[in-house]
């Protein structure tokens, strides 16, 4: 998740993008010839960029690449490398061959970072891979310094796509107690493996015996949702593909992208659509009875938004806020959503920044949550084994911080919430946002398809 200092650093890129091309209304002054900006080139040709967090006490700079690691300044110099890859290993080795000897053929195997956390309390980063059933490693802020890589236990391995965009975590802080890491994860039809969330112990000790064990787990509950394999046989390809995370109040979020088999009107066979999702859970839920998640999209002058590309959390601001009839500090939503929903993999370039309230999706998954108590309906997830399992009731209050109970979970909202459209682009996709308050103001930067940065 964005930090300050990365908005400054974000800005600063922005304004001398900007400067290249806007003259200066005071002066009328012609416009200046390309300004350089700063840049970074990686060291090697197989060194794609994946991932990057900023210090937002330092403003130093890490990134994940493939099979690297760096640690930038905030003007982009190198200050130190660290090296995850390239290794022997084969994705069908469970468990890895580090751990057991594996019988297929082995060869030399990129390190795509997966994942790249910055864990403020203990001075460390979370540096995911995809080697060897995507393990973790954890290095020391200061120099990079492998302070532990836990591979022992099956709770190790996170999954086993090898594609950048398919883990997202949240850290959990306390300032008591060991901190909590929610990760989610594409499984890759490997859902007996891999839990798709689940919460972590985050340990004080980098080579603690309980680093990255589930919160919670006994023969009956965990901390995890499992994808059950049956979905697999009605949907071959289905996983949950998440785009971003984040914690605010009680509640971890993340939004996702998710196959589904819908009949379109009029047609009595079923084609393969995808949804965009936020899935909700409460912090302290140990055994994931809270789990509900509530189609969400977008639409503008009779087009369907609904492939989610990118979402970013920020405050509404006090002029947002005023056209929204909402709070300041309310937290809102950026997303961006490309037209339709059948082409996850090949996305149309029509696309829609779009804005939600956190707080109007959390009204209506309270009412989702009071209906199905009351006995009304049924359970609406589309990737659980039987889709009509019915509400049971139960006589209690459901307030704004309820957490589940172990009867109508998981549980999914048939009826999707709209985003409110606040800027379309037709032809160049817009694949990413970030947003920030400033002067009251609400700014969003937007970078598209062909690389070019809108604000």
């Amino acid at each position: 998740i964005m930090s300050l200092a990365m908005w400054k650093w974000t800005c600063l890129v922005s304004h001398l993008l900007l400067s290249a091309t806007v003259s200066s209304p005071a002066k009328q002054q012609p416009p200046h010839p390309k300004r350089p900006f700063i840049t970074f080139t990686g060291d090697q040709a197989e060194g794609t960029f994946n991932h990057l967090v900023v210090d937002e006490r330092t403003g130093h700079i890490y990134l994940g690449a493939v099979n690297r690691i760096y640690k930038l300044s905030s003007d982009l110099k190198v200050l130190v490398t660290h090296q995850t890859g390239p290794d022997e290993d084969n994705p069908k080795c469970y468990p890895p061959r580090i751990v057991q000897t594996c019988n297929e053929p082995l060869t030399s195997t990129n390190n795509i970072n997966k994942m790249l956390l910055i864990d403020y309390k203990e001075n460390r980063l979370i540096a995911c891979g995809s080697l060897y059933q995507g393990i973790c490693k954890l290095l020391r802020l200061d120099d990079l310094f492998k302070l532990g890589e836990p591979f022992h236990k099956k709770e190790h391995y996170l999954s086993g796509v090898n594609e950048s965009g398919s883990v997202f975590g949240v850290i959990v802080s306390y300032s008591n107690m060991d901190d909590k890491l929610f990760i989610a994860t594409a499984v890759d039809g490997k859902p007996e493996y891999f839990p798709t969330i689940s919460s972590r112990k985050l340990t004080k000790n980098s080579e603690a015996d309980g680093m990255f064990a589930y919160v919670f787990h006994d023969e009956f509950v965990a901390s995890m949702i499992k994808i059950p394999s049956d979905t697999f046989t009605i949907i071959p390809d289905f996983d949950i593909y998440y785009i971003y995370g984040f914690s605010s109040g009680n509640f971890v979020y993340f939004l996702t992208l998710q196959p589904e088999m819908i009949s379109p009107p009029g047609s009595t066979t079923k084609e393969q659509v995808y949804t965009s999702k936020l899935v909700r859970l409460c912090k302290e839920d140990t055994a994931f009875n809270s789990y509900v998640e509530v189609p969400i999209g977008c639409e503008k002058n009779g087009v369907e938004y609904r492939l989610l590309q990118a979402a970013y959390l920020s405050k509404a601001g006090a002029i947002l806020a005023r056209s929204l009839g909402v709070s300041p500090e309310d937290d809102i939503l950026y997303t961006v959503f490309s037209k339709g929903q059948k082409r996850k993999m090949k996305s149309l370039d029509e696309s829609a920044l779009c804005i939600f309230v956190l707080k109007k999706i959390n009204d209506r998954i309270k009412d989702r949550l009071q209906s199905c108590y009351r006995g009304e309906g049924t359970l609406d997830l589309a990737w659980l084994k039987v889709k009509d399992i019915p509400c049971s009731s139960a006589l209690l209050t459901i307030d704004d911080n309820f957490c589940g109970l172990d009867m109508n979970a998981p549980l999914g909202v048939s009826s999707m919430v709209r985003g409110l459209p606040i800027f379309t682009e037709d032809g160049d996709r817009m694949t990413s946002v970030i947003a920030y308050v400033y002067k009251n103001h609400s700014l969003a930067f937007v970078g598209t398809k062909s690389g070019k940065l809108k604000k």
